[in-house]
């Protein structure tokens, strides 16, 4: 099958963006543009022609410590997802559908492997509260969090627009940000494969094991 392939300048130069407002109705908003899974051999990740680099991105992890995004993912395969734990369905669903198919690879492929999650709604993440959330996930996998407007910006270097989180009236937190999941090489440490949140299971588990080598899914 044809594989898509979707050039960084298309997700950054666009007008619109579409955002994800977890539990609610997608809205439009200025930046840059959300792209849903292109076709390839799973139909579910998109081929970018030039990688995204990797956000020169210090954080707060889930023990209080800075963690240096670039340093500590060098060479390693990484899954980075922008979301937040107050989110019903489209993060926690991205998150669980990654932690199962993690748990089909060989041991030493799943201590390899770097999902990290930034917080798109620090005020209220804090390390202790991401951490307890991700450790239902998968406790490996790593959680960030800090200043909005650094979050916002290297988010936004990836082509995914963020948010500040509200609170509407009924009291819950609605966090409007982009869902993609964005793969990047052991090889090269960019970003060369974009997922959307129609992304499955099956779909992950498939493509994981060329994605921990840098290869083509």
């Amino acid at each position: 099958m044809r594989t898509t392939r979707v050039t960084v300048a298309a997700l950054l130069a666009a007008a619109a963006l579409t955002l994800t407002a977890c539990g609610g109705e997608p809205a439009k908003t200025g930046g840059v543009t959300q792209i849903s899974g292109g076709q390839s051999t799973t139909k579910a990740a998109t081929l970018l022609d030039r990688p995204f680099n990797k956000p020169d991105l210090v954080l707060t992890d889930t023990t209080g410590k800075q963690w240096n995004l670039r340093e500590q993912t060098k060479g390693k395969p990484t899954l980075i997802y922008f979301g937040y734990t107050s989110c019903p369905d489209v993060c926690p669903l991205t998150m669980s559908n990654i932690a199962v198919a993690k748990k089909a690879l060989p041991k030493a492929d799943q201590d390899n492997l770097q999902v990290v999650f930034v917080t798109t709604d620090p005020e209220r993440d804090t390390p202790e509260s991401l951490g307890a959330w991700l450790k239902s996930q998968d406790p490996s996998f790593i959680g960030l969090t800090g200043n909005f407007a650094t979050i916002q910006a290297a988010a936004r270097t990836l082509g995914i627009g963020i948010e500040a989180a509200t609170t509407g009236a009924d009291g819950k937190v609605v966090s409007m940000h982009g869902a993609q999941v964005i793969a990047f090489s052991p090889k090269t440490d960019e970003g060369y494969v974009l997922y959307g949140e129609g992304t499955t299971v099956d779909d992950y588990t498939k493509d994981l094991p060329k994605l921990i080598k840098g290869e083509n899914p």
